[in-house]
């Protein structure tokens, strides 16, 4: 078939460089695009270099709507998400062509917390995030209703990870309050409770370890889940987190469900 005007205005051609910049770009684009009910194809034949920001505002994006489809992926682009042993969906001009077969998520095995019995390896919930949904409007039970959503605290110094983390969270029924740094976290953690406490390791003003060892300090947070999410994923670094009093070790980009999954293992 041939390809239509309306199909071209509904294509996103991404940019050679998919860095942290483009990806609140196209975050915003997209967000605009979902909740007007427009389909979105992302021309991805051009992506010559696919940061972390970028792939998870991909990955969201194409769990998100079956409006979301990725046009003549580039090698690369290509080869980043198998590397991430993550799938997506594929189309062309006309019609999406299917799901592209890889190899299961890879997500890390929670580490267990101290005097704990291992936490099982998650099996994949089916939760998909919403990007037309509105992520700044925490979710609230009713005062005569069931009772109140979980709280959880989320703490990264990249703004886009943090949209990305309560995205997948409020859609999955949790109140997410962010903190941009270490210390940031702290001073919120000081004025408020939390069921879960989700953290970056590399943070400028206090790293994520820094973090783990003031809230283990604290007897009022010694049973206080506390996963971190990062990029880090050699032995010696979930050790010194073991070590600090850490529950979980998740290593980006997530997978949503299994984030989801995970967090409802250790705060049920």
């Amino acid at each position: 078939m041939r390809t239509t005007e309306e199909d071209m205005e509904s294509t996103i051609a991404l940019p050679a460089v998919l860095d942290l910049a483009a990806a609140e770009t196209l975050m915003a684009t997209l967000r605009k695009r979902l909740a007007a009910g427009k389909a979105c194809r992302l021309d991805a034949s051009n992506v010559e270099q696919l940061m972390l920001p970028g792939m998870q505002v991909i990955l969201a994006a194409i769990r998100s709507s079956e409006k979301v489809q990725v046009m003549n992926p580039s090698a690369l682009f290509d080869g980043a998400i198998a590397d991430a042993a993550l799938s997506y969906v594929r189309g062309d001009e006309t019609h999406i062509a299917g799901e592209v077969p890889q190899d299961p998520p890879q997500v890390q095995e929670p580490v267990p917390a101290p005097n704990d019995d291992p936490q099982p390896n998650p099996e994949v919930a089916s939760v998909a995030p919403q990007l037309g949904k509105d992520i700044e409007q925490d979710i609230e039970a009713p005062m005569d209703g069931p009772p109140a959503p979980k709280r959880i605290l989320t703490i990264d110094d990249s703004k886009t990870m943090r949209d990305m983390l309560r995205m997948t969270l409020v859609d999955a029924g949790y109140v997410v309050i962010q903190a941009v740094d270490g210390q940031d976290g702290l001073d919120v953690l000081r004025k408020e409770r939390f069921d879960v406490v989700i953290t970056d390791i590399n943070m400028p003003k206090l790293d994520g370890y820094g973090v783990i060892r003031h809230l283990r300090a604290d007897a009022s947070y010694d049973d206080t889940p506390i996963l971190v999410l990062s990029t880090e994923n050699d032995q010696k670094t979930k050790d010194i987190g073991r070590d600090a009093g850490a529950t979980g070790w998740l290593v980006k980009p997530f997978d949503p469900d299994q984030l989801v999954e995970i967090v409802r293992q250790v705060s049920p």
